[in-house]
């Protein structure tokens, strides 16, 4: 499976212009362009949690895609708000495990100054 075309394809992602640019060995990354839209803050550009969280789960999702070669469907995901998102968002990923019914993957996501705007894990199928 070509994991970044599978990216490429996906409806949601595509609308909120996540894309995923680096997908190796249980590790991935991923960004997204700020935009009108995706703020929650009709006066400044901020993101909307919303955002931060499907980046974090569709760069989450790639890096076990990585390691298990098939889609693996979110079970569950928490993240943790720790400041607001302005300008580009870019997410970090790695997989802490990799079973044969679950994977748990660690995601940070940072603000175009690179402060750290949150940090998630999530956990998905992989059987």
């Amino acid at each position: 499976m070509d994991v970044e075309s599978f990216f490429e394809e996906m409806p949601f992602a595509d609308l909120l212009g996540v894309e995923v640019t680096e997908v190796e060995d249980g590790h991935a990354e991923g960004e997204v362009e700020m935009r009108e839209e995706l703020s929650w803050n009709a006066d400044r550009m901020m993101a909307h949690g919303g955002v931060t969280f499907t980046l974090a789960d569709t760069v989450g999702g790639a890096a076990l895609v990585s390691l298990v070669d098939q889609p693996v469907p979110t079970i569950d995901m928490r993240i943790d708000y720790l400041e607001a998102g302005t300008g580009d968002l870019r997410a970090e990923a790695d997989v802490v495990r990799c079973g044969s019914d679950v994977g748990v993957v660690d995601v940070y996501v940072y603000a175009e100054d690179e402060t750290q705007v949150a940090d998630a894990r999530g956990v998905y199928k992989t059987g």
